[in-house]
């Protein structure tokens, strides 16, 4: 076995990304868009599907949660396999997976066919998220992981707004079985650039030579459950309004399945444009030398913190008001989602990223499985929706919370593999 030198294994990228890595970028955030369509068509197409396959509101409930269920379980997974295999095919295989899962919900013919293909959509999107921090761990530099967080949030976030806006558009006039069998076909083409951009080099076989930190002492890092912890907070507002918005608007709000298309997107877009900017400042911010820390757990706190107005939504009583409402606190979502995975990527560096990351998603997406839950039996029980909206107002203000006190300063973590390496000048 060749000997990997300390230098070679603590290497983090301290060049620009060359045009290679911002091509590689792009397809990233094509993917994460399309991940997002997938995994929140089935709320686009409740309306029709339900009625249609003759659902009741229970199965509808747990077919809106099961995707989580092994997304999240298989977090673990994931986190694993990119931190000891090529994170590039990880995701190819992944992509392949979700999107023919995608291609198939088109043709079920009752809940337990489409029940079981929501999970395999799960498990195969669970690699997403753990192979996007263990790319930008090894190829990315520390101030331009900020933006190339905040652009894959940009197809996160374009991702649903797209889907709710084409999807319902498109539902509207052909149905909902084409709508899924023209995602899952038309997503494979992603497939072959991938092929021919994901990103190569030394930095990744460097690495993956190296033990890993064990979950064990991921676990003991002080900022370990707090990220774990910031992460489902966020992500409970964020399935929140993945899951319930469209049928929000069109039940309490009595829009139409064309009104809802429309105005249930506008909140996505303007989410991923503050995504956007605030993406932007904070790598100009960090280029001209401001603190890592304050920056990071800033747009955190100070984003999450804001969005907790959502709970004055269900109150006005005017369309236009409740819209601009929910607008604001998408834009104030979109600040958070500048930073949050720039602070794993940061602290857990390349040797963890995969592990820790896959970690984080798997507590931070067990909210997938609660917020549909619990959102609807409050509904059910209350009759409306002013309550699911306070909820899911009191967690992301909790989350602002744990970015503030639970997190500590954003620095890389000195693994013990590290240290053994540094005094031996080998691998053990």
């Amino acid at each position: 076995m060749s000997i990997v030198t300390p230098s070679e294994v603590l290497r983090v990228p301290t060049a620009r990304p060359n045009r290679a890595l911002w091509t590689a970028l792009a397809l990233l955030v094509f993917s994460v868009a399309i991940n997002y369509i997938d995994r929140g068509n089935l709320s686009v197409a409740a309306p029709l599907l339900q009625k249609q396959l003759t659902l009741s509101s229970g199965q509808l409930g747990i077919l809106l949660s099961s995707f989580f269920w092994t997304y999240a379980a298989f977090q673990l997974v994931a986190g694993w396999l990119v931190d000891h295999y090529d994170a590039n095919w990880v995701l190819l295989v992944g992509f392949v997976a979700w999107s023919v899962a995608t291609a198939a919900t088109g043709l079920v013919g009752g809940f337990a066919s489409l029940l079981g293909l929501r999970l395999l959509v799960g498990i195969g999107e669970s690699v997403a998220y753990p192979a996007y921090s263990k790319i930008f761990a090894l190829h990315y530099t520390e101030s331009h992981r900020g933006m190339a967080n905040s652009l894959i949030d940009v197809g996160c976030k374009v991702g649903p707004a797209i889907g709710t806006l084409m999807g319902g558009l498109f539902i509207a006039h052909f149905g909902w079985r084409p709508f899924f069998f023209l995602l899952g076909v038309g997503a494979l083409v992603w497939v072959p650039f991938w092929l021919k951009w994901m990103p190569r080099g030394a930095a990744h076989r460097a690495v993956e030579s190296r033990a890993k930190p064990s979950l064990r002492e991921i676990l003991r890092h002080p900022s370990a459950w707090g990220t774990f912890a910031g992460l489902f907070c966020a992500n409970y507002y964020w399935y929140f309004l993945l899951t319930w918005l469209p049928s929000y608007l069109i039940h309490e709000r009595g829009f139409s399945m064309r009104t809802m298309a429309w105005c249930g997107s506008v909140p996505f877009f303007l989410c991923a444009a503050s995504t956007t900017v605030v993406g932007w400042l904070s790598l100009r911010a960090l280029q001209r030398g401001a603190s890592t820390t304050r920056v990071r757990k800033g747009c955190c706190a100070v984003g999450l913190g804001l969005a907790s107005v959502i709970i004055a939504v269900p109150l006005l009583h005017g369309a236009v008001a409740a819209m601009a409402c929910l607008m604001f606190a998408c834009i104030c979502y979109g600040v958070f989602t500048t930073s949050h995975w720039a602070i794993t990527q940061t602290i857990a560096g390349p040797l963890a990223s995969g592990r820790w990351t896959g970690m984080q998603n798997f507590v931070g997406n067990l909210a997938g499985i609660v917020a549909p839950a619990v959102t609807g039996f409050v509904v059910q029980y209350t009759g409306h929706y002013f309550w699911a909206f306070a909820v899911a107002a009191a967690v992301a203000l909790s989350g602002a919370l744990v970015y503030i006190f639970a997190i500590g300063p954003i620095v890389p973590a000195c693994w013990r593999c590290e240290t053994e390496l540094n005094r031996d000048g080998q691998p053990s």
